[in-house]
């Protein structure tokens, strides 16, 4: 059996942009602090939900470092590291291990891809590389690489990947991942309304972007799986479907950076290509803020 990173709701935090589209540090310190004080079990930064891929390197690892200060180790900080260039992905894991990140989520190679072999190959040359834990991120919406079962297993034989973040969707490919990996593999939900089935068949939590908005609420959702109350744990994740949803009708991160300035918090928009959603796609968004009083709720 390996170390468990964290149980639990871990929240995918935005990066808050000013005006002029740099990043508001300050208010990444308040949204890291309501996170923290609120529940929330883990900082993952530099994430699709942190806008990672629109970031220069400089802004990258000083937004690592600025998590790992700030955080000041009461909750595990995990860096988003991933990249479709092998050699990249190590440099800036590295990087990431030397400013203090407690683990790294790595996503697939994207657009130019790889093979099953190939992904066995990029993973372990960043593992080699470093002595932290890493999470591996199976997004292939988003990606076009799909870890598959039985190279999860593979990449699971490795020391120090411990987990993998499963935003497949695919309740039946994640369900043999966690036959083949058991106690090998620690696997969170990678999406806000699979948390329930899938701490069901063992996951650990969530990497969550409704954290970022309800960090209590999902934690709470997590603990109550973890203590085998799937049923409270799926009320709970019922009364919040519509607002899990709202985050999600445009791409993310535009609603969920939406949502938290909706809530009162400076989150700004984000950097293009990625633009305001439609009118009525707001509307949505701030009809299930306010059904669940969040409009406006943070001073």
């Amino acid at each position: 059996m390996k170390n468990t990173i964290f149980t639990g709701a871990g929240v995918a935090i935005v990066t808050p942009m000013n005006a002029d589209g740099s990043i508001n540090y300050d208010e990444l310190g308040r949204l890291i602090d309501f996170n923290i004080e609120n529940g929330t079990d883990a900082i993952i930064i530099c994430g699709t939900t942190g806008e990672s891929s629109t970031m220069t390197d400089e802004e990258h690892i000083e937004c690592i470092r600025y998590a790992v200060e700030k955080t000041a180790g009461r909750v595990p900080v995990i860096a988003g590291t991933g990249s479709n260039h092998t050699e990249y992905a190590v440099n800036l894991s590295k990087e990431a291990e030397k400013l203090g990140a407690d683990a790294l989520l790595c996503v697939t190679p994207y657009y130019n891809k790889t093979s099953q072999k190939g992904l066995v190959a990029h993973f372990t040359a960043i593992a080699n590389a470093v002595k932290i834990p890493i999470i591996l991120y199976n997004v292939p919406s988003r990606t076009g690489t799909n870890i598959l079962p039985k190279t999860a297993y593979e990449l699971s034989k490795i020391d120090n990947i411990v987990a993998i973040k499963e935003a497949s969707g695919n309740i039946s490919q994640i369900t043999e991942t966690a036959a083949l990996c058991r106690d090998q593999l620690d696997i969170y939900s990678g999406n806000d309304d699979q948390i329930v089935p899938i701490m069901a068949l063992g996951g650990k939590g969530v990497i969550s972007v409704l954290s970022n908005c309800v960090p209590k609420e999902t934690h709470t959702i997590c603990q109550l799986c973890l203590e085998s109350k799937f049923a409270e744990a799926a009320d709970l994740a019922f009364r919040y479907l519509p607002l899990t949803h709202a985050l999600f009708n445009d791409v993310n991160p535009i609603p969920v950076k939406e949502a938290l300035n909706i809530m009162g918090f400076k989150a700004g928009e984000c950097r293009m290509p990625l633009i305001k959603s439609e009118e009525a796609k707001t509307a949505e968004l701030r009809k299930a803020l306010d059904d669940l009083g969040l409009v406006g709720c943070v001073k």
